[in-house]
This record gives C-alpha cells, structure tokens and sequence, in this order.
C-alpha cells in the first residue's frame, strides 16, 4: 500500500511519481483510507478523493487482505459478491 501524500510534498512531484509508479504498472487500484473501500484508477468517485485520504494498490488481493471492500461505483459486480458474502455470514450468527 502506498499513500498518495508519500509521494512527494507538492501536488506536481505527486503527479509525477505516480505517472512513474503507473507506467510501471506498480499501481492498478486505489482505495479510501478512512472507509476502507477499493477501485479502479479511473472511477470517478475515487478521483474526487482528498490525497490525504487516498492510498494506492498493486493487486486487489492487497486490499482485500488489508480489510478493504470494493467499491459499488466502479466495481459493482465485485461489490455485489462481497455483500452477498456479509449477508451470508450475518445470517449464520
């Protein structure tokens, strides 16, 4: 996980070294620090983040592992299993 703040003191060496880090491909999803939800780099939900709260992610698996749920804008089908999942696990108790 990388917080987008860690990327430099300016927005424009922000900007810069996450064009470096994505040309790399060491990012391809970006997440909401204080709700704990995941995305795609493109959707426009997450592009209305503060950088204070943004943190980035090489593999999905990353945020789920780190307690991270999908976001229903972006991700719907995803975000469709993950519910379905709770309901199944808050039936069960």
């Amino acid at each position: 996980m990388i917080r987008h703040t860690s990327l430099g003191d300016t927005a424009f060496k922000r900007s810069r070294n996450l064009k470096i880090l994505l040309d790399k491909k060491e990012i391809t999803f970006a997440g909401n620090v204080k709700l704990k939800i995941y995305g795609t780099l493109n959707c426009s939900a997450g592009k209305r983040m503060k950088p204070a709260n943004r943190v980035f992610f090489c593999l999905e698996t990353e945020a789920i592992e780190m307690g991270y749920r999908p976001c229903g804008h972006c991700m719907a089908g995803t975000y469709k299993k993950w519910k379905d999942a709770l309901n199944k696990l808050i039936k069960l108790d």
